[in-house]
């Protein structure tokens, strides 16, 4: 699933190919919205919330309405220039598709369209938690919702969009290895929420505006993660083999070696 900084990338470009733009034209693959006809509205802004998109649009009536998409796994937008081939994914995977005098967005594999009153937008994504990367970001806030469910694993806790908005299982991954903590502890055991949680924010941050993520500071090819994605290689700190295992609905890369107690089965790891 698209980490918060994609998200906030994709909605990026979305803002600066349509605001300001009006559409000529709307194409909504997708039952619910099959007769929805967007022609004639202006695009106000495309803003990210957490993993969510949400495009909001001014119709001729000056009636605010917010398209919202969810790239979830597989999800992705593409802009094309006037006459350009879509060539991003397959044409079955098309769901919406916007046209201006110029550039035309077209979503791909999108979930969860759908098409409200901006002044109802809470009702799609008023759950979420702070968002990592929205003006309005409170880590307080952050960690008083972590807490709230101290029996909870920390890398569960911290996929959960109601605790905070925006990090996927690769900043979950690297942020529980880089602050020594193993996945499976639970909240109420973490030394340093607030610092967890500041870490998480940064290393989100510090990849925005940018398609290739990286937590070492490195942006070679195998060089970009400590944890994520090694399997069996060697720790970048300590030599031990990378770990991968399921932990609820994801998989967790870990050191046992820098992330001890305690084990995935419950028993505590030597601290070696």
């Amino acid at each position: 699933m698209p980490e918060g900084d994609t998200v906030w990338n994709t909605a990026r470009v979305l803002h600066r190919a349509l605001a300001g733009r009006r559409l000529t034209g709307s194409d909504f693959r997708v039952p619910q919205l099959a007769t929805a006809d967007l022609t004639g509205s202006a695009v106000v802004a495309a803003i990210s919330r957490g993993k969510h998109l949400l495009l909001r649009l001014r119709q001729p009536d000056d009636r605010q309405l917010t398209l919202h998409s969810h790239l979830r796994m597989d999800g992705a937008w593409r802009v094309y220039a006037p006459g350009q081939r879509w060539t991003g994914r397959p044409g079955h995977l098309i769901r919406v598709v916007l046209r201006t005098a110029e550039p035309v967005a077209v979503g791909y594999h999108l979930h969860e369209v759908a098409l409200v009153p901006t002044a109802e937008e809470d009702s799609l994504v008023g759950h979420l938690g702070p968002d990592l990367l929205g003006p309005d970001w409170d880590p307080a806030e952050a960690v008083r919702r972590l807490a709230a469910r101290p029996d909870t694993s920390i890398a569960e806790a911290l996929l959960d969009q109601r605790n905070l908005a925006g990090i996927g299982n690769l900043y979950k991954c690297e942020v529980l290895f880089l602050r020594g903590i193993s996945p499976w502890t639970p909240v109420r055991a973490v030394p340093d929420l607030p610092g967890l949680v500041d870490l998480g924010q940064r290393l989100l941050a510090a990849n925005r505006g940018r398609w290739q993520q990286s937590t070492t500071g490195s942006l070679r090819n195998a060089e970009t993660s400590y944890v994520y994605g090694r399997r069996a290689r060697p720790c970048r700190r300590c030599g031990t083999a990378i770990r991968k295992r399921e932990q609820g609905e994801r998989v967790t890369y870990w050191c046992p070696h820098c992330q001890p107690d305690p084990a995935p089965d419950g028993s505590r790891s030597p601290s070696q």
